[in-house]
Parts: structure tokens; C-alpha cells; sequence
């Protein structure tokens, strides 16, 4: 048995309190950053802290009894052939297999078939239970290419280019090695049993330029069937918005801290900034900042007009259905 440690004799301040020298001690003894799966645990602005713009004069309400209120949405209508519609318009994150199971990913698919709404397959390729359960399958194209092929962009019915991640924007991930099972590892063409990193950027581009002739490059694959999504963390909304419009995406998807991930080091979940309230259509960067409100997507869409045929995802970090209307705008 360990010798238990005395921790009577530990003074608690404001600047050190216990978790944070429970956190130097641990880091003292393992030499390494404590390395992790899910998101931020520190309280950060979320979409509970918006408020409502309720329908008066200038946005008259509907009448419930006699008008409907459709969520009908379809997304790829700017290039795609096949756009796709979706009749709930909140939809599943990628999650890979190997840090999910097959019989997860399946039952994701068949959940978001029920639901009329899409999933996306995250890190590690497309699984056949996946696809075969799924009515409407995004494929993301991410930095690692893990089971990456031609074929299985040409079954899916949208393509999602992941640029960063709202949990570790302008970072990489890891894959555990006790979870790198044998067909795991025969689909990222790696070694089982070991731990696998995912890279924090891509190798075919390192600018939007490069990115456009990536995505031109994907469209070919697909001969322009499926609209073709771009992924990026809620950093800085405005900006990198505008670039993935201009590199052609079909749909922009932006991603807040709020979101989990199988594997990064916990003390950079907690140091960033990409809160959900930057994912708003209506904000952009800090929502106290001097850049707050002007900057944000649905701005950057008016200013390049192509609201139209460009759509916004925001999310993650809703847990009911006011977050859901919250971060579609919050007008009544």
C-alpha cells in the first residue's frame, strides 16, 4: 500500500488553493500535463445568459393555431446537386470509432434516422453499421485522414472538413492505445495496442487558398453530388468565417468549448476562448470585448451576400430545447 500523504499542513489562498496544488503535486510526480477526455469543466458564458428578442412591431409573431411553424432546413444549396434536408435542425457531432464502439455508432444512426436529422462520422473512417443505419451520413475529412478513402466520400451524403475543433482549437487529439482494437487498427492502417495523434492541422493546405483547391479537389471526387461543410472552432468567428465562405463551403459549422473529446491536456480546455456565445449568428469573439456584437457570422454572411445558399451551424454545449433557439438567433 502507498503511503498516504499528509495534506493537513497545506495553507489554501486564492491563487493556490487545494485542486491546485493537488494538480502541482500530481504533475511533479508524473512529469506530464494531466491528459483527458471531455471539454472544459470551468463555468464560461453559455447561451443561458442570452435573452430573448421577443416578436413585436418590426418581427410579428405567428399564430400557433393557425400557422405553422416549420424546422424544416436543407443544407448544400449554394453548389451542391443533392442538397440535403433535414426536418430537426439540431444534428450529431462527429465522435470516431475506436473512441466509440461500432454498436454506438449505430445506434447514433438509427437515433438521428428516427429523429430526421443527420450524423457525422468523426476520426477513423466510415463504419458499415454506421452507414447502413444512417439515412443522412456526414463524413468528416479530418487532419489524421485515419480510414480515409475515395469511395467512402462518395457514399456519404455531405462532406465536413474539419479545420478545429471547439474543445481544442489549433490543436491535435490522442487516441488511447487500450483502445486501438484490432479493427480499429486496420482501419487507420496503424499498430494495435498503441497510442494514436491525431494532428492539430492538415497536410494538404496551409492557407484558405489551398484550402479552396482542396475542397474543388473533393467536389471532383463526388462530382459535385453532396454539399461540402467547413468545421471551425469559435475563435475568430468573423474572420475565419469569411475565409471558409471564400474557399466555397456549402455550410459553415462552428464549434464552442463547451464540446467534449476523447484525449488533450486539461489546462488547455481551461486557457482558451471559444465559447459557445461566439458560435451566435449575431456575436463574434468575447461577448464583453470591443469587438463584440458587429463581428459575428451572420454579419460576415450579409457582407459577402450569400446568405442564401451559405448556411451557420452553432453549437455545442445545449442541453434543452431553449439553448437550441437561443443559439439559432433568439428571435421570437
Amino acid at each position: 500500500m502507498p503511503k498516504k500523504i499528509d495534506h493537513s499542513w497545506l495553507l489554501e489562498s486564492a491563487t493556490f488553493s487545494r485542486p491546485v496544488i493537488r494538480e502541482i503535486q500530481r504533475a511533479a510526480r508524473e512529469g506530464i500535463y494531466d491528459i483527458r477526455g471531455f471539454g472544459a469543466k470551468r463555468s464560461v458564458p453559455s447561451f443561458d445568459d442570452l435573452l430573448f428578442l421577443g416578436a413585436s412591431m418590426s418581427r410579428y409573431p405567428l399564430e400557433g393555431y393557425r400557422e405553422k411553424c416549420d424546422t424544416n432546413v436543407t443544407l448544400g444549396t449554394r453548389f451542391a446537386k443533392k442538397p440535403i434536408t433535414i426536418s430537426t435542425p439540431i444534428t450529431i457531432a462527429g465522435m470516431s470509432f475506436g473512441a466509440l464502439s461500432a454498436q454506438a455508432k449505430e445506434a447514433l444512426g438509427r437515433g438521428a434516422s428516427e429523429m430526421g436529422t443527420s450524423t457525422t462520422t468523426g476520426d477513423g473512417g466510415m463504419t458499415p453499421e454506421e452507414r447502413g443505419h444512417s439515412k443522412l451520413l456526414v463524413y468528416q475529412y479530418l487532419p489524421s485522414r485515419y480510414g480515409m478513402n475515395p469511395d467512402d466520400l462518395r457514399k456519404a451524403d455531405a462532406i465536413e472538413v474539419v479545420v478545429g475543433q471547439g474543445a481544442k482549437p489549433g490543436g491535435g487529439g490522442m487516441l488511447l492505445g487500450q483502445k486501438i482494437s484490432d479493427r480499429v487498427a486496420e482501419m487507420r492502417n496503424l499498430p494495435k495496442g498503441i497510442d494514436q495523434r491525431s494532428a492539430c492541422r492538415h497536410p494538404d493546405w496551409t492557407g484558405p487558398d489551398d484550402l479552396e483547391i482542396k475542397i474543388q479537389e473533393l467536389r471532383e471526387i463526388t462530382d459535385w453530388q453532396v454539399p461540402i461543410y467547413i468545421k471551425i472552432g469559435a475563435t475568430r468567428t468573423f474572420f475565419d468565417v469569411q475565409l471558409a465562405v471564400k474557399a466555397g463551403a456549402d455550410v459553415v459549422v462552428v464549434d464552442g468549448m463547451q464540446g467534449g473529446n476523447r484525449r488533450h491536456p486539461g489546462c488547455i480546455y481551461r486557457a482558451r476562448w471559444n465559447s459557445n456565445i461566439a458560435c451566435h449568428p449575431n456575436c463574434g469573439g468575447c461577448p464583453h470585448g470591443p469587438w463584440h456584437a458587429p463581428a459575428g457570422a451572420a454579419d460576415c454572411f450579409r457582407r459577402n451576400t450569400v446568405r442564401g445558399g451559405c448556411c451557420q451551424g452553432a453549437g455545442p454545449g445545449c442541453r434543452r430545447g431553449l439553448h437550441w433557439h437561443r443559439g439559432a438567433g433568439g428571435h421570437g
